[in-house]
């Protein structure tokens, strides 16, 4: 098992980094070691205009917590959002191989394999499936109550999975600008998955809650209901577009306008409730369109354990009142916290996705995600360590 892993989170407007080692108390959260961001260059609204210069942002970033550190990076976990970011959801059936009917990871793998098969192939055009993740599974047509079938005794196995697909461009286009960067891939994970390792409490997940991540141009929500994320979301609006509100609402610069949103501005000649009528405006927009998502798939006011909010945009004042407000959920701002003694402790919840990306790291998405057989998952060597479970 690896003792030290790196999370890079590429962003609209930050590369994080983040570098930890593996805790003593599995219970525990990796104990992180350094930390380093740089602003993001060569990108717009998640996706990557020129490698060059996202490469040297992460060179930049890398750089920073290796030295904090005090280890050199070679290896890392690389998180992938956008808007490009899309789910799909298909159902695959399998006949049991044992002679005793006894169901094995190899009949469970195979089940899979079926439900990949069963996507539309119109809905994987230009695009690389980067997660698949099994809902549930139906033993000789009775639904199981239960996370694995694996020792249960059936005929035929079915398990009804949700896909996470991303543009195949996307994600050559970050590989290369990491590998230019001087390191290598292990594996890609979807940010919102990662932020939800860390953002999310196991009950959270098990009764229901929805993870929004504010970020500079894109807002992303991930939906658990009973320990598995039922629907990922990407909308094409982010924090920046609340500045530019501020800017051309007030008639001022985008760069007094940003420092107005964070409330740097003191003594301010602008009236407050203008202000406030202007952020609030466009962050209830924010949240009618997580609303309209979860009428679509028929979760609003159904989530016990409410919205949870991370992304540099999550610190704004009013952010958790208006969620609650339009959502009629419970709502909080993520609080991070790691088990370092030092001063690296992050609480930032814009610092979610690159530690979470540790724990995927350490855990190999524990038991969320089954390994795939494409092309794809042999691209990152981090898939080698759901391969060896398939081996005598």
């Amino acid at each position: 098992m690896q003792k030290i892993v790196t999370g890079i989170d590429i962003g609209s407007y930050h590369v994080k980094v983040v570098i930890a080692e593996h805790p003593d108390d599995p219970r525990q959260l990796p104990r992180i070691l350094g930390v380093g961001y740089a602003e993001s260059r060569g990108l717009r609204s998640g996706y990557i205009v020129s490698v060059p210069d996202v490469a040297r942002s992460i060179a930049a970033a890398t750089a920073q917590a290796s030295k904090a550190a005090q280890q050199k990076v070679r290896r890392v976990y690389l998180s992938i959002g956008g808007i490009g970011l899309e789910e799909t959801f298909a159902r695959g059936e399998t006949v049991v191989e044992r002679g005793d009917s006894e169901i094995t990871e190899r009949d469970i793998a195979r089940a899979l394999d079926t439900s990949e098969a069963a996507v539309p192939p119109a809905t994987l055009v230009n695009r690389k499936i980067i997660h698949r993740i099994p809902l549930h599974y139906t033993i000789d047509g009775v639904k199981l109550l239960g996370r694995s079938p694996i020792g249960m005794k059936g005929t035929r196995l079915a398990t009804e999975a949700i896909f996470i697909t991303c543009l195949t461009q996307h994600v050559n286009d970050l590989v290369a600008a990491v590998e230019e960067a001087g390191m290598e891939v292990e594996d890609v994970v979807a940010a919102p998955i990662a932020a939800s390792f860390v953002a999310l409490s196991k009950t959270q997940k098990r009764v229901g809650s929805v993870l929004a991540n504010i970020g500079s141009e894109t807002l992303s929500i991930i939906v658990f209901e009973d320990s598995m994320p039922i629907s990922i979301k990407v909308f094409p609006v982010g924090s920046t577009d609340i500045t530019n509100d501020l800017a051309l609402g007030l008639r001022i610069p985008p760069e007094e306008a940003e420092q107005l949103k964070q409330g740097a501005v003191f003594g301010s000649p602008y009236p407050k409730r203008k202000i406030d009528d202007l952020i609030s405006k466009r962050v209830s927009d924010m949240f009618k369109l997580i609303d309209a998502h979860l009428k679509k798939i028929k979760k609003d006011e159904l989530l016990p354990g409410g919205i949870i909010l991370t992304g540099g945009g999550s610190s704004l004042q009013t952010v958790s009142d208006l969620a609650k407000a339009v959502l009629r959920l419970p709502s909080r701002v993520a609080s991070l916290t790691d088990n370092s003694t030092s001063q690296l402790q992050i609480k930032d919840g814009s610092w979610a996705v690159a530690y979470g990306l540790t724990v995927w790291g350490f855990t190999q998405g524990g038991e969320l995600e089954q390994p795939s057989d494409s092309s794809f998952g042999e691209l990152f060597s981090g898939i080698w360590g759901w391969v060896k479970k398939f081996l005598p």
